[in-house]
C-alpha cells in the first residue's frame, strides 16, 4: 500500500466519524479491572508482637459504569463494581504465626465527578474526584490461634481517578482508567476486642470499552 493511501486509510477510521460529547449525553463503559490492596495493618501493634500484619491479596473483576455529562467537560460517573472477593492472610512475626484466614467480600459502588479535557477529540483524558462507599460482605475469618475473627464495618472514603477515552465512529470508545480509594476497617475477635485497624486502600486499574447515547 502506497504511504498516500495508508494515510487516506487511517484517516477514515480515526477522523472525525467520532461523536463529539454534548451536555446530556450518556456513556456506559465495561471494564475488566485489577483490585490491588495498597494495605497498611497495625496488628502487631494491637497484639504486641511487631511486624505482624494482615495482608489482603489482588483481584480481577468485572466492572460496569454509567456516566453522564453534565456539560461537554463535567461528567458524573457512577461506577458499579460486581463485588470483589479477596483472600486474607497473617503475616507472622514477633511469635505470631503466618495462616490464610479465608476471604472478605467487597462491594464498593463509587460516584465521581470528571472534568474531560478534549471532548471533542479522538483522545479525550480525563481527570476525576468523588466518593467510594465499601460494603464488607461474607466477612467472617478463621484463624487457628485466636478463633473466629470479624472485619467490622463498612467503609466511607474519597476517590481520586484518571483515564483517557478514545473516541471511535457510532459513539463507541475505548477505555483505560485507574482509581485510587480510601478504605479501612476494623477488624475484631468474636469476643469484641479490636485487634487490627486495617487500611485497604486499592490501585484500581482497568480497561475496556464503551458506547455514547
Amino acid at each position: 500500500m502506497e504511504l498516500k493511501q495508508f494515510v487516506v486509510l487511517g484517516s477514515m477510521l480515526l477522523a472525525p466519524l467520532t461523536v463529539m460529547a454534548e451536555a446530556g449525553d450518556w456513556v456506559v463503559r465495561a471494564r475488566a479491572v485489577n483490585v490491588s490492596p495498597d494495605e497498611k495493618s497495625r496488628l502487631g501493634h494491637y497484639v504486641g508482637a511487631a511486624g505482624a500484619r494482615l495482608q489482603v491479596n489482588d483481584q480481577v473483576i468485572p466492572e460496569l459504569d454509567i456516566s453522564y455529562y453534565l456539560t461537554r467537560n463535567i461528567a458524573l460517573e457512577l461506577i458499579l463494581a460486581l463485588g470483589t472477593r479477596h483472600d486474607v492472610s497473617i503475616k507472622g512475626a514477633g511469635g505470631v504465626a503466618s495462616e490464610s484466614l479465608g476471604s472478605v467480600n467487597l462491594l464498593p459502588p463509587t460516584l465521581t465527578a470528571q472534568w474531560h479535557f478534549r471532548p471533542g477529540r479522538i483522545v479525550d483524558p480525563y481527570l476525576g474526584a468523588g466518593l467510594n462507599y465499601t460494603r464488607f460482605m461474607d466477612n467472617g475469618l478463621y484463624s487457628k490461634q485466636v478463633g473466629e475473627i470479624r472485619v467490622e464495618r463498612n467503609s466511607w472514603g474519597p476517590v481520586l481517578q484518571a483515564g483517557f477515552d478514545i473516541n471511535m465512529k457510532d459513539g463507541w470508545l475505548l477505555n483505560a482508567d485507574i482509581k485510587y480509594l480510601w478504605v479501612d476497617t476494623d477488624v475484631r475477635l468474636k469476643g469484641g476486642a479490636k485487634i487490627d485497624r486495617l487500611d485497604i486502600n486499592p490501585w484500581v486499574i482497568g480497561f475496556g470499552f464503551g458506547k455514547r447515547f
